[in-house]
């Protein structure tokens, strides 16, 4: 292996004051998704340093990170390979402006590369600094192309409940996870539009009757969203924006044949198809591109970002169509497109990209991936025998745990309990992190995951729902 996985010396960490960190934490640093009194009351897990796929404490306490950090971490952390290439560029060139004439050669690069493994014909891409802004790059460029076509009217997006796209006030509208639009904060309401999820597990809840058939709920779902273009009207949708697989939605997998219905049903109306890759892109399922590898279907705009660089350097890519370039591009129109970011195309995060491709090329991860990923989820699929354990799900190297209450009727816990985070600190007690979503448990380790890391995962994850179960008892909660 190019990376050792080793505990780290103990002295490594002697340097570092966790209560002193915690605290200036506590006092100055804004949190994505801030729980405030749990800050308050708890502050924050300090983080220290990563080898492969762990992750340790200011205390020297080793995690195996089974979320990937956020989705990204990819190739593993702690390559010297990659700190290399990152240093090369800084000292040839930290930075040069993309701006109207001018480029960079690891910029032009990675364009190049990634028009080379989209599919069809996503031959042209805009980088950006995430996946928010790829997002936000994405429905700009909507804009654009519906106005270049004299289509001024046809700006509606239509989303799905549950989904997740992004954190700018663009893309966080687009998303549609209930808890991500809190009264305090505002969101594009007239012309973003949410149809349901199409979780067949929670098919009651999202538009189907009871006892459905899954054949049934997803027709039921593609009419769902023919129906809502045409209450819009065809000559207003401009998109439909989807997650191949919903990530922070709960890691929910369509029902076979949704993303080509859907798919089909753009192509009558007129609508374009975002491919919201930003999680199954770059090997997570695989492929380097999850939406015609997997599910058939040939998207008019990819976006993509967090395993672009493994979670070593921001970056997002927008990729899109020659059908959208031809028309946006139309020569003698005098036309400027007035969209980008001061770090748009860096130098050092395009370098990043280049080199993080380059070692999943040479090291086969997406082959690896196609072995370890179906052990994956057998192995995660054994914890379903376990009292509060309703569904398990995912493909390829995403999954999550659903908790309920009772198995039978599907009942959830009391929100307030988060029985999600405390599976997670129990986990976390024992050597693994996984991320909590109020009731679920997701996972979405490095691409470089081994089988004993995997046993690992499976059997800690299980003492700890034992430990909440037996907790939960004592309580008068079960």
């Amino acid at each position: 292996m190019p990376f050792s996985t080793d505990v780290k010396d103990p002295s490594d960490f002697s340097q570092y004051d966790t209560a002193a960190i915690s605290e200036t934490d506590r006092a100055h640093f804004l949190h994505p998704w801030q729980i405030f009194d749990a800050i308050a009351e708890e502050g924050a897990l300090p983080i220290a340093a990563a080898e492969g796929a762990y992750i340790y404490d200011t205390d020297g306490n080793r995690y195996l990170d089974a979320v990937g950090g956020l989705w990204c971490t990819n190739i593993g952390l702690g390559r010297n390979e990659m700190a290399d290439a990152i240093a090369d560029q800084v000292r040839k060139m930290a930075y040069a402006s993309p701006f109207v004439d001018m480029t960079n050669i690891p910029a032009a690069s990675l364009a190049t590369k990634l028009a080379e493994l989209a599919p069809g014909d996503l031959n042209h891409v805009a980088l950006s600094c995430g996946g928010s802004t790829a997002i936000d790059t994405a429905y700009r460029l909507i804009h654009f192309y519906q106005n270049c076509r004299n289509k001024q009217d046809k700006k509606h997006i239509i989303s799905r409940v549950n989904s997740y796209h992004g954190s700018t006030y663009a893309s966080m509208s687009i998303g549609g996870k209930p808890g991500d639009h809190p009264p305090e904060f505002d969101y594009i309401q007239d012309t973003i539009h949410h149809i349901s999820c199409p979780n067949y597990y929670r098919a009651e809840e999202c538009g189907g009757s009871e006892g459905i058939s899954e054949t049934d709920f997803l027709a039921a779902k593609l009419q769902e969203l023919e129906d809502k273009i045409l209450e819009v009207g065809p000559d207003r949708v401009a998109a439909f924006f989807a997650e191949p697989i919903f990530g922070a939605g709960g890691v929910i997998v369509p029902p076979q044949g949704y993303h080509r219905g859907t798919w089909e049903i753009c192509q009558k109306y007129d609508v374009l198809y975002v491919s919201d890759e930003v999680v199954t892109a770059f090997g997570r399922l695989g492929h380097w591109f999850a939406s015609k590898e997997v599910f058939d279907f040939q998207p008019d705009i990819i976006c993509s970002a967090k395993g672009l660089t493994s979670g070593y350097q921001p970056l997002g890519a927008t990729i899109y169509s020659s059908k959208i370039h031809d028309v946006i591009s139309e020569l003698g129109q005098g036309r400027c497109f007035t969209h980008g970011y001061t770090y748009s195309g860096h130098p050092v995060a395009c370098a990043a990209a280049l080199k993080n491709i380059e070692i999943m090329e040479r090291e086969k991860l997406l082959p690896h991936v196609q072995d370890i990923g179906p052990y994956f989820q057998a192995q995660l699929k054994t914890l379903s025998d376990l009292p509060i354990v309703g569904d398990v799900r995912g493909l390829g190297l995403m999954a999550c745990v659903e908790f309920v209450k009772d198995k039978a009727s599907k009942q959830r816990f009391d929100e307030e309990l988060d029985i999600g985070k405390w599976i997670s600190n129990q986990a976390d007690s024992r050597g693994l992190i996984v991320r909590p979503i109020i009731n679920l448990n997701v996972m979405s380790p490095p691409l470089i995951i081994n089988r004993e890391q995997v046993d690992f995962i499976v059997s800690t994850l299980r003492e700890s729902i034992l430990a909440c179960v037996d907790d939960l008892k004592n309580q008068g909660h079960l």
